[in-house]
């Protein structure tokens, strides 16, 4: 036992800790609306503990951390969903898309945390795009924002900016604040070196 290389256990265990706790902060932050739009939907920094875990360890790790956070989202916020399509596009996928910001873990310094949360907002986007228009078309008002509505693949362009789009700039502003901060060795997962 003498020999034995510790961080070899040591690293896996702490990703999954980390994982577990980002994720039920990520849940928390859900529950704290800075604004909650009519139809559902909402700005809130739930994606900001995804995109920190994601930056530490990885696209792989990140995907699984937001697959966790979309499966526990849908079960304890009282998820609407009119069919297994929407579990999955709005909750499930929408969510491990936000993983994609492991991608930025590649790139060094505040470029690397940019990118990376761009990436992660931009893929829980797309998810959400697309499920509303192709899923909840069919519930698109007549108006919307004071445009005439007849195309559902526009409402939910426009209705997802509004919503993602906005919680995405925030979650970049709030991101690029932390690195003048201490939580900067975090972020760039400089502990874990």
């Amino acid at each position: 036992m003498a020999n034995v290389d510790t961080k070899k256990y040591y690293l896996p265990l702490r990703s999954v800790v980390e994982g577990g706790v980002l994720v039920a902060m990520a849940e928390i932050l859900g529950y704290i609306k800075l604004y909650r739009f009519p139809y559902g939907g909402s700005v809130t920094l739930m994606m900001l503990p995804i995109i920190v875990f994601a930056l530490r360890w990885g696209v792989g790790k990140g995907l699984l951390a937001g697959l966790a956070l979309g499966t526990l989202d849908f079960m304890l916020d009282g998820g609407i969903a009119i069919g297994w399509q929407s579990i999955l596009g709005d909750y499930v996928i929408a969510c491990a898309l936000i993983g994609l910001a492991g991608f930025g873990k590649q790139i060094k310094g505040m470029a690397g945390v940019v990118t990376g949360t761009v990436l992660g907002c931009l893929g829980r986007f797309l998810s959400l795009w697309v499920t509303g228009a192709t899923l909840w078309g069919e519930y698109m008002p007549e108006e919307f924002l004071g445009l005439p509505m007849t195309n559902e693949w526009v409402y939910s362009l426009l209705y997802q900016l509004a919503t993602v789009g906005i919680a995405g700039v925030v979650t970049v502003i709030v991101a690029v604040l932390l690195m003048a901060t201490p939580a900067k060795k975090l972020l760039l997962g400089e502990d874990l070196r």
